[in-house]
């Protein structure tokens, strides 16, 4: 388990059951240590859609490598952070709006819906899209890691790859565990080409087609 996380569950029981109770009728939930699975085999996205539609208000869901998780609810650290970035990105390209947790349809990875803490893209590209959105003219995914026991595998393995299928040009990750900034750039085949970690306190340049400058001086503000 990667330093700084937990073992809390995905999900309370209470939570679980209302989820169990709404799902549509093709879709058979299972509880299991904390986590919630899918029984006899990946969900299709269409019933996915669905199922994250009817979910409790308190459970946000992402359909990831063809596999059903929760995303955690962020503390309050996770959400000042997120707010850093969006005020750099308004400040420096005010043409530009990160959009919190704006659905992506990733078709072209093992039919997926994921919900980035941020994604990047020109003010009204979203418009009339509805809850899971083209990634196509998304120019950044930005995720800040969780203090769960998935936090690894989800945002420093799956989700690079799911960025890069789609050909988001810039992912960046603010890993709390490691005090980095970590700028992948230049997807090829599915895989991002260039990978620069940074330690909070770096002047971060970030590429074009985004072209900005983090100070990441303030992060250590929420730094353990």
């Amino acid at each position: 388990m990667t330093p700084g996380t937990d073992e809390r569950p995905q999900m309370s029981v209470e939570e679980f059951e209302e989820l169990d109770r709404r799902a549509p009728e093709t879709v058979s939930l299972e509880f299991l240590y904390g986590r919630v699975y899918v029984k006899h085999g990946p969900i299709d996205i269409e019933d996915f859609e669905e199922l994250a539609r009817v979910a409790p208000e308190t459970v946000t869901l992402e359909l990831i490598n063809g596999r059903l998780e929760v995303k955690p609810v962020p503390d309050g650290d996770h959400g000042e952070i997120i707010m850093w970035v969006l005020r750099q990105c308004m400040m420096q390209r005010p043409e530009l709006a990160l959009y919190p947790e704006q659905g992506l349809r990733i078709d072209t990875y093992r039919k997926g819906c994921i919900k980035p803490d941020g994604a990047l893209a020109p003010v009204g590209f979203f418009a009339g899209q509805g809850e899971w959105a083209s990634p196509d003219g998304v120019l950044m995914a930005v995720e800040v890691t969780s203090r769960d026991r998935d936090t690894d595998r989800r945002d420093r393995q799956d989700k690079p790859r799911a960025y890069a299928y789609v050909d988001i040009p810039v992912y960046l990750l603010i890993d709390r565990e490691n005090h980095t900034v970590v700028v992948y750039s230049s997807p090829e085949n599915g895989v991002y080409q260039n990978r620069r970690p940074f330690h909070y306190g770096s002047t971060v340049r970030i590429p074009a087609p985004v072209a900005l400058t983090l100070e990441t001086e303030a992060l250590k503000d929420y730094a353990d």
